[in-house]
């Protein structure tokens, strides 16, 4: 979890602006009077979903010298994600069509709180892990969407020249730092893209969800999730003990 005054300097609705704003709160560098976060003997286990899967090799590739015991990358947008089934229906939506919704989100969010609380906990009346999401979410769609439509243009081709640096990097008993984890039915990341790792990186630990989870599993099985990541990283821990 980073501070939130340490988004100041970027633009954070920009996926740049993530990547640099977790890279500098990483390095300890002074931006703000500030350089005891991370202290520099820290060993670190990163987790990543979608997108931020893609800030987290972009991080290990600026600075390899983090002491990344492993980083777990779950459901991986890493490439060519305009191109996935998802995004070849959500790049002309985001990217053209985003200014058509901005007038009627601004028109809900006038609307009571109770009545805005009302139609959220209708749309997620399927979801039971929502915890009260706040009616306030209706002004967080403009940024989602015009972060969106970055992304679309941003996260292409797959970044081959990082992959292999870090699937073997020699430090901790030459583990490997690198867990992909692809969904069996996951339309942002399909089952080709893990075919396609998995031929051109055969030696890394890439792996298929066999236990059918959806893309946004955070709504059903975040626990489930958590679960299984705890077991992975489990053994790299141990080590650090020894």
């Amino acid at each position: 979890i980073f501070p939130s005054y340490l988004s100041f300097s970027f633009d954070c609705t920009l996926i740049l602006g993530l990547i640099s704003d977790k890279f500098y709160f990483m390095m300890h560098i002074d931006v703000f009077g500030l350089n005891d976060h991370v202290p520099q003997d820290t060993h670190l286990v990163l987790v990543g979903h979608s997108v931020g899967c893609y800030i987290i090799l972009q991080i290990m590739k600026r600075n390899p010298e983090l002491k990344v015991i492993k980083s777990v990358l779950l459901f991986p947008v890493i490439e060519r994600m305009a191109c996935s089934p998802q995004g070849q229906v959500m790049t002309p939506v985001l990217c053209r069509l985003r200014y058509a919704v901005y007038l009627p989100v601004f028109l809900l969010s006038l609307l009571p709180e109770k009545l805005k609380a009302g139609l959220v906990q209708l749309a997620l009346r399927n979801v039971h892990s929502y915890d009260g999401l706040s009616p306030k979410c209706l002004h967080w769609w403009t940024n989602a969407m015009y972060m969106g439509s970055q992304e679309m243009s941003l996260v292409l081709e797959r970044d081959n020249s990082t992959i292999p640096k870090i699937l073997f990097f020699v430090c901790f008993y030459f583990l490997r730092l690198l867990i992909f984890y692809y969904g069996a039915t996951d339309h942002w990341c399909p089952v080709q893209y893990y075919c396609d790792m998995r031929r051109d990186f055969p030696e890394g630990d890439i792996r298929l969800c066999e236990s059918c989870l959806r893309h946004a599993f955070v709504l059903d099985a975040g626990e489930e999730m958590a679960n299984m990541t705890t077991e992975w990283i489990r053994d790299d821990l141990r080590r650090l003990k020894q």
